[in-house]
């Protein structure tokens, strides 16, 4: 892994394995080196990923017929349940698609999830955690088995490998041989070439390609494979640092609420300012308007009083009050015997009703045919003899 760096626990210590590192990790036990893995990781321009213990993470592929892809991360512990000793409520699952309906598997308890999580909780930024075995080189056809010390690292797929001890290596591979074809060929990364070999079953010893060196060796030649299949899913999923942030922007937080609260309180200061004008400006209005309207509700002044000054002011066609009364005034004036002793105006209607008194019903029958000359509808109500003149009620209208 030229362009990429691995953390690896190795015999419950955890090492660095750099960009281009030597022959031998960067153990994290000194703090100069945490200190340089902490950079890189600001720096965020390599990728680091968590090797997990490959003899603690099982990987499998598996065939999952289409309606079940929906929901194959509940599913999945219940379709694997027989195919694993532990009690499937103790492990945890992770699944990447392959091919198709073809998924990789792999599969570790969650004891062991959390165990490393508490390890690498000073390094937040490793947000990749492949087994073991994926790490290794590996193409179509190939194998590929690294020898650690005591333990061997064997990858026999994409997706496919375990780590053992180095006794039960030639085991493993002889149950691999039965259920697969043999490969072309077996890269082996090792110090003894000999020893090394002999430790293959006998069908596999005559393709083996011997290579000296170990695991960093290996991931020199090796890239992050395409297919990821990251532990960290459902429950171990990343989470977002909000607690990190919060402490990093609790400061700004608060001048921002300040601010916040400063301005909200001038919004609500200037509201009752404005709403304490307003009540003061409806009470002005409603006494103005009294003096004009003492009775009736007040809904809108304005418009209210606009509606009483067009009728009372009438209209181009001599319609209104004025126009009525201009028009009665005028038939009356030609006649100095006749006066008007009352007018009651109703202007929903536009008519008038007048009590006048005339000489005799002569008089009487004179105005109404005057008002008839200018255009009114003069019907008489009732009429009655006061001493030697005449009292009658007419209702005056526009002839329609």
């Amino acid at each position: 892994m030229r362009d990429s760096a691995v953390v690896r626990l190795v015999e419950g210590r955890l090492a660095w394995y750099p960009p281009g590192a030597g022959a031998q990790p960067q153990w994290l036990d000194d703090e100069s080196v945490r200190d340089n893995l902490r950079a890189t990781l600001a720096q965020r321009r390599v990728k680091v990923c968590f090797a997990a213990p490959g003899a603690d993470a099982r990987l499998l592929t598996l065939t999952v017929a289409p309606e079940e892809k929906k929901h194959l991360s509940q599913s999945l512990p219940y379709m694997l349940e027989e195919r694993v000793a532990a009690d499937v409520d103790n492990l945890h699952f992770a699944h990447c698609l392959l091919a198709d309906d073809t998924y990789a598997v792999a599969i570790a308890s969650a004891s062991k999830m959390e165990e490393w999580q508490s390890l690498l909780a000073d390094f937040p930024g490793i947000r990749l955690w492949l087994p073991e075995p994926m790490l290794l080189p590996w193409q179509a056809g190939e194998w590929c088995l690294v020898l650690d010390e005591d333990k061997a690292i064997v990858r026999v797929g994409q997706c496919e490998g375990f780590t053992v001890e180095r006794d039960l290596v030639a085991t493993l591979l002889h149950s691999v041989l039965l259920a697969a074809d043999a490969p072309g060929a077996v890269i082996v990364y090792g110090m003894d070439q000999q020893a090394d070999t002999e430790l293959l079953p006998e069908e596999l010893r005559d393709r083996v390609q011997w290579r000296r060196g170990n695991l960093c060796a290996a991931l020199l030649l090796s890239e992050l494979p395409a297919v990821k299949l990251n532990l960290l899913q459902g429950s171990f999923a990343p989470r977002l640092p909000l607690a990190l942030w919060w402490r990093q922007w609790r400061a700004v937080a608060a001048v921002f609420a300040a601010a916040f609260l400063l301005h909200l309180g001038g919004i609500y200061a200037e509201y009752r300012n404005l709403s304490a004008q307003n009540l003061a400006l409806r009470g002005a209005i409603e006494q103005s308007y009294r003096q004009a309207m003492p009775q009736g509700a007040v809904v809108d002044a304005e418009k209210q009083l606009r509606r009483q000054l067009d009728v009372l002011g009438g209209t181009g066609q001599a319609s209104g009050f004025i126009g009525l009364i201009d028009r009665v005034g005028g038939a009356i004036a030609g006649m100095p015997g006749t006066s008007i002793a009352s007018i009651n105006y109703n202007d929903k209607g536009n008519e008038m009703r007048l009590n006048i008194v005339a000489a005799d019903f002569e008089g009487v029958e004179q105005l109404r045919s005057r008002m008839s000359e200018a255009g009114l509808e003069a019907i008489m109500e009732s009429s009655s003899t006061q001493g030697d003149r005449v009292s009658a009620r007419l209702r005056v209208t526009e002839r329609s």
